[in-house]
């Protein structure tokens, strides 16, 4: 049968998220068999997708195809691409805070990380007073595998996303070849299973390790990012305690946090507040930010919700950066008992509960925006 590759990859990979090692409760493998289905959606059109020589962008993520810890506030696309060819990148230039490109040489697996081969963003590029920006690339350092952009936004409400292209010029008004089927579906069944074991391995390196309910320094993100810091962490939390997260507020263009699930994605942002830009929050007249992670509703702006979750990821980052970040640039933490929330906050930051359902109203109306213009 055509599709039986993927059929059995299917059923092994009902075996991961059922056998994974942080399934504890009945929620977290409902959402294991959410993750699954995104998974299983991005895979078929990521082996459908797979074309070198006739590049086009793929959308690698999003609301309903998460994976690796995605950011709220970034759209992702990628390209396939061969080291001995040339491409043409156009487009033009949106409002967000940040656009980036990284070209690596091959994708994530459970036993590696794919090398950074160059990382750049738009302040490299010729941009012309309209936006409109075009740039070659290639021939393409040995290896290079896939064309990596991010469009990064700080203010949902009024930042527009851009346009952007890639071609071959030599294959202009060409075609490819037909695909085989039965190629691609043992492809797709390969990425599926890749996909699930390299995510449940990851959060390992890089974040289990660390003492829980602490935050890193802010460090340069694995992975190359030329102009991306990071603060990761883990945190356990009861439904009688909360997380007092502070952190200065950055000059840098782009500053944000979010939650994460133990199946190392974002939790729902779109209809819950489990991130926030710096645009998005409360700046203390301090010049800090203090966010406040727990269960229940402490009523004040920069609360982000776990979602019934006692154990999940956080991570910070800043972007387009134009110097180095040190320790005092980082969060501190303090994890405390709900009742002493208020105590912890040196600012008032209440909110009524009119404003937060517009807040929340606004975070549904950015998302649908950004997703489908």
């Amino acid at each position: 049968m055509l599709t039986q590759p993927f059929a059995e990859a299917l059923a092994e990979a009902e075996k991961l998220i059922a056998s994974a090692p942080h399934v504890r409760t009945e929620q977290d493998l409902r959402e294991g068999y959410d993750y699954l289905a995104g998974s299983i959606r991005a895979s078929l059109q990521l082996a459908w997708a797979y074309e070198r020589d006739f590049p086009f962008f793929v959308q690698s993520t999003g609301p309903y195809t998460k994976m690796g810890l995605d950011n709220p506030d970034t759209l992702y696309y990628h390209a396939y691409v061969s080291d001995n060819a040339r491409y043409v990148v156009s487009g033009r230039r949106g409002t967000t805070a940040d656009l980036s490109f990284q070209v690596m040489n091959g994708d994530y697996s459970p036993v590696d990380v794919p090398d950074s081969l160059t990382a750049f963003d738009d302040r490299s590029l010729d941009v012309d007073s309209s936006g409109n920006f075009e740039f070659e690339l290639g021939p393409l350092p040995p290896g290079s595998a896939m064309l990596i952009v991010r469009e990064v936004y700080s203010d949902w409400e009024h930042e527009e996303r851009g346009v952007i292209r890639i071609h071959r010029p030599d294959r202009a008004g060409l075609a490819p070849k037909p695909g085989d089927p039965a190629k691609r579906y043992g492809v797709a069944g390969k990425i599926l299973l890749s996909r699930l074991r390299t995510f449940l391995a990851f959060p390992e390196w890089f974040y289990l390790k660390l003492p829980v309910n602490t935050l890193t320094e802010p460090r340069l993100t694995p992975g190359g990012l030329s102009t991306q810091y990071s603060s990761v962490g883990h945190f356990e939390l009861g439904e009688d305690q909360a997380m007092v997260v502070t952190v200065p507020a950055s000059d840098a263009p782009y500053q944000g946090i979010q939650l994460g699930s133990m199946w190392y994605i974002s939790m729902d942002y779109i209809n819950h507040q489990t991130s926030l830009t710096r645009d998005q929050a409360v700046i203390d007249s301090d010049g800090f930010i203090r966010y406040v992670i727990s269960e229940r509703d402490p009523g004040v702006s920069n609360w982000l919700s776990l979602l019934g979750h006692r154990r999940g990821y956080v991570q910070l980052r800043w972007q387009r950066l134009s110097r180095a970040l040190t320790a005092a640039d980082g969060p501190t933490v303090e994890v405390v008992p709900f009742e002493s929330v208020h105590a912890e906050l040196p600012y008032d930051q209440r909110i009524s509960p009119q404003d937060w359902a517009a807040r929340i109203a606004a975070r549904q109306a950015a998302v649908a925006r950004r997703m489908l213009a």
